[in-house]
């Protein structure tokens, strides 16, 4: 697999990262962004530069798209100048955006008709876990493709499992967004409770990290939170279209998911006031805010 060419459609803070470790494994990758800049930088780190979509659909052996919603995924992969309109029968897209389950399956269905196997591959680990090739990465689709884009996937991520059939990588996405939401939360409930009672919030956060309410969350985002540095490493306006994902999922099965729809209403709010831009562990501040606190 070290000359597959893998080509990666999305350059941004998760997809810049997660090219460049490609290249470090010894992949021959070419990359498409929008934005010139992003294009530049996987060119200065020794890939090559598309034009378009359909140049890097039309060398790859493998494609990796890297979008931020379902509109983009559709656009890039089933679209008249997309991947599938260009691959070589045989090719594979493997898929790391966040989208609804019920898309993958879509696109799944559709590659198939064109002999190009196709996995929802999404990720969690953040833009450390994608510098750090460190990310989690959970896998639906047949067993087949899993196996033959695995040295792939191993260049990106520390956790690669195959979860199931085409559209499973993108259910277990949207319990892992459940679940981070609630401990950013739980975190930013319990820095602001420390601080209310004056208590020395970076020992405190210290000595939670080695207990039971240790979790990865405190490990990479309570400095962040404890500095009031919000630059965004998962965007909060992305983190709430997740939310809406399971809340969706959710509803089709009958599931309940009470503290998410909570933590999805808090950040809907966020994104509504013009917060969307920040870094997820922002809920931070609007914790304050309900407390009374407000900015320090």
């Amino acid at each position: 697999m070290s000359t597959t060419t893998v080509g990666f459609i999305g350059l941004g803070i998760m997809g810049g990262p997660m090219a460049a470790n490609l290249l470090a494994a010894g992949f021959d990758v070419i990359g498409y962004n929008r934005s010139l800049p992003a294009r530049q930088r996987l060119a200065d780190r020794g890939g090559h530069a598309a034009a378009s979509v359909a140049e890097v659909a039309g060398v790859a052996d493998v494609v990796v798209t890297m979008l931020p919603d379902a509109e983009a995924v559709e656009a890039v992969t089933l679209g008249a100048d997309g991947i599938l309109a260009n691959a070589r029968p045989g090719t594979l897209h493997i898929d790391c955006s966040t989208i609804a389950p019920e898309a993958a399956r879509t696109i799944f269905g559709r590659a198939a008709d064109r002999e190009v196997g196709a996995l929802d591959a999404p990720v969690s680990g953040g833009d450390q876990g994608a510098a750090e090739a460190s990310l989690s990465i959970m896998v639906g689709g047949r067993e087949t493709d899993f196996r033959a884009a695995r040295p792939v996937l191993d260049a990106m991520g520390r956790t690669v499992v195959h979860v199931g059939p085409a559209g499973t990588g993108q259910t277990v996405k949207a319990a892992n967004q459940l679940v981070v939401a609630g401990m950013i939360q739980a975190v930013a409930e319990g820095i602001v409770f420390l601080d209310a009672h004056g208590v020395d919030t970076e020992a405190a956060v210290r000595v939670l990290s080695g207990g039971l309410a240790g979790n990865a969350v405190l490990d990479r985002k309570a400095g962040g939170m404890l500095r009031r540095d919000f630059t965004p490493g998962g965007r909060l306006e992305l983190h709430h279209k997740d939310l809406g994902i399971a809340q969706d999922a959710a509803r089709e099965v009958g599931a309940a998911i009470p503290a998410g729809a909570t933590v999805a209403q808090l950040m809907g709010a966020m994104v509504a006031r013009g917060d969307g831009a920040l870094d997820h562990s922002a809920l931070l501040t609007l914790v304050e805010e309900l407390s009374g606190r407000g900015e320090q």
